[in-house]
C-alpha cells in the first residue's frame, strides 16, 4: 500500500504537520493578533496550520497570503494584520528559512523595533515585563489599592492632553472608549406604540378599532402611540494646525466613539484646507481610523485658514450634512491672523453667522479655556464668539465628559423658542 501523499508545494510535508518551531511561531502570532483586538479563535489557528501544510512555503508571499486568508475576515482588520505581519516576521532571511522550514523559536528580543501606529498592537507585540514579579499585597491592603486606583483615574481625567506621557495617553484612550456618549433626542414624524397615556401620547385609532373587532365590537382597551425619537445628528469641524494637533488627535478618538453610537456623525478637519474624514472614522478600530485620517490629510500640524475653511464648508457641505436640526462641534483655538479692520475678519464674521443660522446648535470647543486668566482678545476669537451657543474647554477627559452631558441636553435656542 502506498505511503501518505506529500502536500502540494513542499515535498515530504504531511498535511497539518509542520516540522521545527514553525507551528509554535504561528500559534504565537495568532495570540498576538487576538491580543491586539482581532477575532482569532482557536479553530482559525488550527486552520492556518493545516493551510500552511497544504499550500506550501515556497515564498514569503505565499506564506503571507495563507495567513491572511485564515486570520482576516473583515476589510477593516486588514491594515492591523499587515502591521503585525511585518513586525512579527521581520527576519531578513525569512525566504531561506521558509524553504528549510527552520524558523527559530520566538523569544524575547533585546532590541525592539519601533512601536507601530496602532498602540494596542505595540502592547501585544512588546508587553511590559518587569524585572521581578510584583509581590501580592495582603488582603487588608485591597481597600487602599482601590483608593489609589480611583485617585489615579481622577488625576488622569484632569490631566491636560498636551502634558500627557505615552502611558497616560493610552490610558486616556481606554477611558475615552468606555465613555457613554449622550445625544439630544429629537421627535421624528414616524409614530410608535406607547405603553399608556403619557406625555405627548395620543390615541391610536387604527389599533383601537382592530382591538374592538377582536372583541365583537366592544371597547375593552384604548391603544396609544407617540412620536418616535432619534438622536440629533452631529457635525464635527476640527482644527489640525500645529497648535491644535495634540488636542485634535484625542478629539478624533472622541468623534470615533460618537460615530459608533446610535447617532449620525459627519466629521471634517481643516488646516490650510478642508478635508472630509467621515469615511476614515467609520473603521471599527479607533487607532487605525485616526491613523488613516493623519495619513490622508496633507496639511496636518501645518498652518490654519479658518475663514477659507468655513467658507468652503458653508458653500459645499452645509446643505448636505446640516439637515435635520444638526449640532455642530467647532474645535479650534480661533487664532486667525488679521486686525479688526481687516476684510478677512469681516468675512470670518459672515461665515460664522452663516454657519450658526444653518444648524440647530453651534458648540465651540477651545483648549485655551484651560487657562484661568483667558480673555477673548484675539481678533479671530472676538469675531467668532458672538455666533456660538456654547463656548466650552476641550483639554482633558473631564471637559469631554461635560461636553457629552451638554450634547444630551436641549439647545438653548430651542428652549427659548418654547
Amino acid at each position: 500500500m502506498a505511503g501518505p501523499r506529500a502536500a502540494s508545494g513542499t515535498p515530504g510535508l504531511l498535511p497539518g504537520r509542520l516540522p521545527g518551531h514553525l507551528a509554535e511561531n504561528v500559534m504565537h502570532f495568532g495570540r498576538v493578533l487576538r491580543t491586539a483586538g482581532l477575532p482569532v479563535p482557536t479553530d482559525r489557528i488550527q486552520l492556518a496550520l493545516d493551510a500552511l501544510a497544504v499550500a506550501g512555503l515556497e515564498s514569503r508571499r505565499d506564506f503571507h497570503d495563507t495567513l491572511a486568508a485564515c486570520f482576516v475576515d473583515r476589510i477593516e482588520h486588514r491594515e492591523l494584520f499587515e502591521q503585525a505581519f511585518v513586525l512579527f516576521w521581520r527576519d531578513p532571511d525569512l525566504a531561506g528559512r521558509m524553504m528549510s522550514l527552520l524558523l527559530p523559536r520566538v523569544q524575547a528580543r533585546t532590541e525592539q523595533p519601533p512601536v507601530p501606529e496602532n498602540r494596542r498592537l505595540g502592547d501585544a507585540l512588546f508587553p511590559h515585563q518587569p524585572d521581578a514579579p510584583p509581590q501580592r499585597p495582603p488582603p487588608e491592603q485591597l481597600e487602599v489599592d482601590a483608593t489609589l486606583t480611583w485617585n489615579e483615574r481622577e488625576l488622569l481625567r484632569k490631566a491636560d492632553f498636551e502634558t500627557m506621557s505615552a502611558d497616560e495617553w493610552r490610558a486616556a484612550q481606554r477611558l475615552l472608549r468606555e465613555m457613554t456618549p449622550l445625544f439630544q433626542r429629537l421627535p421624528s414624524r414616524r409614530m410608535q406604540p406607547a405603553a399608556g397615556p403619557g406625555q405627548h401620547a395620543r390615541i391610536d385609532g387604527r389599533a383601537t378599532l382592530r382591538g374592538m373587532a377582536r372583541q365583537g365590537g366592544e371597547l375593552w382597551q384604548l391603544h396609544w402611540r407617540r412620536r418616535r425619537e432619534r438622536p440629533a445628528p452631529l457635525v464635527v469641524l476640527a482644527d489640525i494646525s500645529g497648535s491644535m494637533s495634540r488636542y485634535s488627535r484625542m478629539l478624533l478618538h472622541f468623534t470615533h466613539a460618537l460615530g459608533h453610537a446610535d447617532a449620525r456623525v459627519e466629521s471634517f478637519v481643516f488646516g490650510t484646507r478642508l478635508t472630509r474624514t467621515t469615511r476614515a472614522l467609520r473603521l471599527r478600530d479607533p487607532d487605525i481610523a485616526v491613523a488613516r485620517v493623519v495619513a490622508d490629510v496633507a496639511d496636518w500640524s501645518g498652518g490654519t485658514r479658518i475663514t477659507q475653511s468655513l467658507h468652503e464648508f458653508n458653500h459645499r457641505w452645509a446643505r448636505r450634512v446640516l439637515s435635520g436640526r444638526a449640532t455642530v462641534l467647532l474645535i479650534s483655538d480661533g487664532l486667525e491672523h488679521g486686525t479688526p479692520d481687516d476684510p478677512r475678519c469681516e468675512q470670518l464674521r459672515f461665515e460664522m453667522e452663516r454657519l450658526h443660522k444653518s444648524c440647530e446648535r453651534l458648540v465651540w470647543l477651545n483648549p485655551l479655556l484651560r487657562f484661568d486668566a483667558f480673555q477673548p482678545r484675539a481678533t479671530g476669537i472676538r469675531a467668532m464668539l458672538p455666533h456660538v451657543d456654547e463656548f466650552l474647554p476641550a483639554h482633558n477627559l473631564e471637559s469631554l465628559q461635560d461636553l457629552a452631558a451638554v450634547l444630551g441636553q436641549a439647545s438653548r435656542r430651542r428652549v427659548m423658542a418654547r
